[in-house]
């Protein structure tokens, strides 16, 4: 009996190995869709292309195709990946180097299923698992908008992974693995602000594709949506109840947070969020409020104190002197007790965020890059110190801070944590 149960689980296997290889093979082969000329820019309604814009902002699409010394759209934007270097397309109409050759269902179904319009698999730093959920119509707007964009002639470099991963086939059984979405829909049981956040945050803001981890393959965890992740170097906090601020978030401050970059109670927006606020200020205030609301309902739960976490300098200063002249050299003037920043509705050290997370690596990553605001718009500004310390140097400055303004346990291995963070930070 054992020898034949043995037998039938052995078999069962290879039928299941066997069907997903065929579904694989299947899934490998996309046919092209037939090129179109390059659509007039005046044939789209403006109302059309005008809803196109926000969404776009909401998509991050600019963030992520627009290098940083490139043409609006262009592509060539270089993603580091656990797997090697992605390099962005180029989403302007241009009909030989962009998509200006592309219909509308050859759009939909890049953003839907990560099929080019030549029927080649796309890699999944497009986040089309988020961007299945997102409806045909607003697809179609941003279509609208993108196509009516100046056209760029830009082709994006070659990307640089480890092989076999260049071989893009291999890309339809990650789909099999984890392409799974499908139409949103509501929940009956919340307000349409609250439905309209989670079709904005589920869909085209794909905020769980950095919020959440990733497994080996790169594929979301299944079950820990919003648990955390890690996005360019920089830790992605968890948006559930587990999320590391020092104080409980309400859905008002999340609103200003994504609106203006900056909440006094909390943290100041530093990476890869830099750029999605400045997206997010220019879309209607209503979306931005929907969306604060709901990822508000994912923070519920949860203890967080009351009481300020008390400004231990004698402790810190003690534990870690050279971090303590280095506090006092280059950032007491901005955040030390009393200084003018503390005063002008900046968020004091003890509230924010990258100090009071368990990992070191966005309060590392602020110091070596700094803040910045919008090109030629006013903002939070930090100069970025990675040029004028060393490692070991803010090793001990960001030893100082947590002793000094958190009540956590002290970070260890900071040392090498600024090295990764540092290579991290250029790559």
């Amino acid at each position: 009996m054992a020898g034949n149960r043995r037998t039938t689980i052995v078999l069962t296997g290879l039928v299941v190995v066997a069907i997903a290889a065929v579904a694989a093979a299947a899934l490998a082969h996309r046919p092209a869709i037939d090129r179109i000329a390059r659509p007039d820019p005046k044939s789209f309604p403006a109302e059309l292309v005008k809803k196109g814009e926000q969404l776009a902002l909401i998509g991050d699409c600019a963030v992520c195709h627009t290098a940083a010394s490139g043409r609006d759209y262009a592509g060539g934007v270089p993603l580091g990946t656990p797997f090697g270097t992605l390099f962005t397309t180029n989403i302007t109409p241009d009909e030989n180097t962009g998509i200006g050759s592309w219909s509308q269902p050859a759009f939909r179904r890049a953003m839907q299923e990560g099929t080019a319009r030549d029927g080649s698999h796309l890699y999944p730093a497009l986040p089309y698992e988020h961007y299945t959920h997102v409806a045909d119509a607003d697809l179609d707007a941003i279509y609208a908008f993108l196509m009516t964009r100046q056209p760029v002639e830009a082709t994006a470099p070659a990307n640089k992974l480890i092989p076999p991963l260049g071989f893009r086939p291999l890309l339809a059984g990650w789909k099999l693995l984890f392409l799974h979405g499908g139409p949103w829909q509501p929940d009956p049981s919340q307000s349409a602000e609250f439905n309209r956040g989670a079709y904005l945050a589920e869909g085209l803001g794909h905020c769980g594709s950095c919020h959440s981890p990733r497994n080996l393959l790169g594929g979301e965890v299944s079950g820990k949506a919003y648990a955390g992740g890690v996005a360019e170097g920089w830790v992605a906090p968890a948006l559930n109840q587990d999320n590391p601020a020092a104080r409980k978030w309400t859905a008002d401050q999340i609103f200003s947070y994504l609106r203006t970059g900056l909440d006094i109670n909390h943290s100041a927006a530093g990476g890869p969020m830099g750029p999605v606020v400045h997206g997010l200020a220019k879309v209607p205030e209503a979306d931005v409020r929907a969306i604060s609301i709901y990822v508000a309902s994912l923070m519920q739960g949860g203890d967080k104190p009351d009481a300020p976490v008390p400004d231990r300098v004698a402790e810190a200063a003690s534990s870690h002197p050279a971090g303590a002249t280095l506090f006092a050299g280059a950032c007491a003037g901005c955040h030390g007790a009393g200084a003018p920043m503390t005063t002008q509705g900046r968020p004091k050290l003890s509230l924010a965020t990258p100090v009071n997370a368990d990992d070191p690596r966005d309060a590392i990553q602020v110091v070596l890059q700094g803040l910045r605001p919008e090109k030629g718009k006013p903002g939070l500004y930090m100069p970025a110190l990675g040029d004028a310390f060393t490692d070991a140097q803010v090793a001990d400055l960001m030893g100082y801070v947590r002793a000094r303004y958190s009540d956590k346990p002290a970070w260890t291995d900071l040392e090498p944590a600024v090295a990764k963070a540092r290579k991290e930070g250029k790559s």
